[in-house]
């Protein structure tokens, strides 16, 4: 496969101008896929990026219309959404209705790093992440702080949901004990907490409360319910949904594509495509430790500057820890992110 030439900065600088131009509302040339005559294309008109798939996305416009439309090649990064400038044609080309122009300054995105693109945007424009772990496949707090840590970053407010709970008479006492006890220490840093069942459908009222008014964006690792409790709010969707599989105990991809939905009673929601892992590679450590809210009373306060947190003479979060001031369960997580910063090859790729 050979390599993509490396655009220059004059390059660059071009491609922004035209960007910059169609949102001012003056007009450019470009090649794009489908070709487009001016006119063949209406008035700009302002809309909503609903879903992107590949090199064309689904807009909404001002009256609730969808739109299948081409991508500008000026273009360079476009997620569900994401408020674009675009111009409907005249006539369909191959199913495409219309073109996206530009795309406006996001007020958030929330984004994951990716061993092919770097950092990759998710979504834009989300006020609130809710954060979706269950009973089942299992429940995982390493996750739940990693985006955690992903929504510290971005400043929009994460929200723990615990779902299945209808499943929790099927687990050991024990387990039950240990999610409630974990459950409990986000709730005592600071985080709210929401439990849901689509099953007894208990929580799914206060959820939607918790969900109008804001554009919102569900996310966790596969099988934990996300399309399940989309279903749960918005049966009229009938989104497809898969049980955990037998065999692996693992979620199954069931959303492929990341799709906004709108409540009837206000507010929109993301539903994004499972994904297993959520690495933070192209976070620095101080970052990290940034996501731990707790630890902010303690940084800047080791012995030594370059103090890795690991097993370091004078570290002030260990003491922390050691002294119960910050939990230690939530320490030794901190400890396994920053230790998967260092394993991680292409670490060096995303913090140079």
């Amino acid at each position: 496969m050979s390599k993509l030439k490396k655009l220059t900065k004059g390059q660059q600088i071009r491609i922004k101008a035209n960007h910059d131009k169609k949102l001012h509302g003056k007009n450019t040339k470009s090649k794009d896929k489908v070709q487009w005559d001016d006119g063949d294309l209406g008035a700009p008109e302002q809309g909503v990026v609903i879903s992107r798939f590949g090199q064309h996305a689904d807009v909404e416009n001002n009256q609730g219309e969808i739109f299948r439309c081409n991508l500008r090649r000026s273009i360079a990064s476009l997620v569900c959404g994401d408020k674009v400038l675009w111009r409907l044609g005249t006539k369909n080309q191959h199913s495409i209705t219309g073109i996206i122009e530009a795309v406006h300054e996001r007020d958030t995105v929330l984004s994951r790093p990716d061993v092919y693109d770097g950092v990759k945007p998710i979504a834009a424009n989300i006020s609130q992440i809710l954060i979706i772990s269950s009973v089942l496949p299992v429940f995982n707090s390493d996750i739940i702080d990693r985006y955690l840590v992903a929504a510290e970053q971005t400043g929009i407010t994460p929200v723990i949901v615990l779902n299945k709970t209808d499943l929790l008479d099927s687990i050991s006492t024990d387990e039950q004990a240990a999610i409630k006890k974990q459950l409990q220490i986000y709730h005592d840093i600071g985080y709210q907490v929401l439990y849901a069942s689509c099953i007894s459908l208990d929580g799914i009222e206060k959820l939607k409360l918790q969900l109008a008014e804001h554009t919102s964006i569900f996310v966790g690792q596969s099988g934990v319910g996300k399309s399940t409790l989309v279903n749960a709010l918005m049966p009229e969707l009938g989104v497809l949904t898969k049980e955990v599989s037998e065999n692996s105990g693992l979620g199954q991809h069931t959303t492929t594509v990341a799709r906004l939905y709108h409540f009837i009673e206000g507010g929109d929601l993301i539903d994004s495509p499972g994904i297993r892992e959520f690495g933070l590679w192209h976070l620095t450590p101080e970052q990290v430790c940034h996501g731990f809210i707790e630890f902010s009373d303690y940084i800047g306060l080791c012995k030594f500057r370059d103090c890795k947190h690991q097993a370091d003479l004078g570290c002030a979060l260990i003491a922390a820890g050691m002294n119960e001031k910050i939990n230690p369960v939530r320490l030794a997580s901190f400890q396994r992110i920053l230790a998967s910063l260092n394993d991680n090859t292409l670490t060096s790729r995303f913090n140079n």
